[in-house]
């Protein structure tokens, strides 16, 4: 039998872990950019025509052909949003076991929606089918002449049927209870507590710019839109965007407090800001670590001052081409501001022309734009 090889050389369990979430979350995000972006266009087109409820089955047969067809534009959002856990459990499972655990980790996705378990079920549903069609893959053997099947019958087939055993008779239940239990605790938070934990998720978000511990922010505030909780990922989306912001703002003010390398990166940055990708502060980051201590300064405030004043971003778009789809959208933007203006006024006590004149400061430069889940 030929076996089925894995995709490069064995790594740590936790490696493989992280590896497999970014993987399923990176094959995600295009269906929620595509669903989230034109949802807004609906509801943005529809807000013209006083209208506050697009989705809504009533408009299908409105009077205004106009309407019709941003009810339909709103229905064809959602459809694509209602990809989400099927794709992000499909492809944590194919980062695993490759293409014969595309299909058992996408029913398995599908069922933890149906279940109620939320994105983490998603995330279960991806590592459970990956293992399992790796577990089928070690045992399972065939004569040669019957090799092909496996990849395309026997596992795919083993490993769906499995896999939905598990997810329905063994973890599906407990994932259920504890989606609800902490959908039940967010949703009592209000006044200060919430803002508290806008507080806490934008100063993670902005603490190491796309690392460990932004990732885990922002994966968690999207974990929660499948379950409609909605202000960890409002605090979430403001911060990715405020440290690339605020740094590119001030090297075009302020631009001799910067070196060259860092005037150059401070073109990009702003950019980058503006297209929800906070690598782009990576470089003052490297240039000087001190500046980490503003970024979640202001990301914190910039967070915090957004679901307190109300604004809700019910989709994980961070760029400007989805500002105006956020509920009380001036807010959001007046937020994002505010903490880009702390950033680029805190960043004159750390880059000052004093300290830079006397040394070389090696060229550090922006890196491409890279489309993740902290983006």
């Amino acid at each position: 039998m030929a076996k089925f090889q894995g995709g490069g050389p064995k790594s740590s369990t936790g490696t493989e872990v992280k590896n497999a979430i970014m993987t399923g979350v990176s094959y995600m995000l295009p269906f929620v950019i595509a669903g989230a972006v034109i949802m807004g266009i609906a509801r943005i087109g529809a807000s013209m025509y006083g209208i506050d409820n697009i989705w809504d089955a009533s408009h299908e047969q409105a009077a205004s052909l106009v309407v019709q067809m941003l009810h339909k534009f709103d229905g064809f959002g959602g459809l694509a949003l209602s990809l989400m856990l099927p794709i992000v459990a499909g492809y944590i499972s194919f980062a695993i076991a490759n293409k014969p655990g595309i299909a058992p980790g996408m029913v398995g996705g599908l069922l933890a929606s149906n279940l109620g378990t939320g994105f983490l079920g998603a995330l279960a549903a991806g590592f459970v089918a990956g293992y399992v069609v790796r577990l089928l893959t070690a045992k399972i053997k065939l004569p040669r002449s019957l090799a092909s099947a496996g990849p395309i019958f026997i596992l795919p087939v083993g490993g769906t049927l499995l896999t939905c055993i598990i997810m329905a008779f063994v973890i599906g239940t407990p994932l259920a209870a504890l989606n609800r239990g902490m959908e039940a605790w967010l949703l009592t938070m209000s006044g200060t507590n919430k803002i508290i934990l806008a507080a806490v998720v934008g100063g993670m978000v902005g603490f190491d710019l796309g690392g460990p511990v932004n990732k885990a922010a922002v994966t968690t505030a999207m974990a929660l839109l499948a379950s409609g909780i909605y202000d960890p990922n409002t605090a979430a989306q403001v911060a990715i965007i405020i440290p690339p912001i605020g740094l590119g703002v001030a090297t075009l003010i302020w631009k001799h407090r910067f070196p060259e390398s860092l005037q150059e990166a401070g073109k990009a940055s702003t950019l980058m800001g503006l297209i929800g990708v906070s690598e782009g502060a990576i470089p003052f980051a490297l240039a000087n670590p001190k500046i980490i201590i503003i970024n979640v300064v202001g990301t914190a405030t910039g967070a915090a001052m957004a679901v307190g004043l109300g604004a809700v971003n019910h989709a994980p778009i961070s760029g400007f081409y989805g500002w105006l789809a956020v509920d009380g959208w001036p807010v959001y933007v007046l937020s994002i501001a505010v903490g880009s203006a702390i950033v680029a006024l805190g960043s004159l006590l750390v880059f000052r022309q004093s300290t830079l004149s006397g040394n070389k400061v090696e060229k550090v430069s922006a890196p491409a734009p890279k489309f993740k889940v902290s983006r």
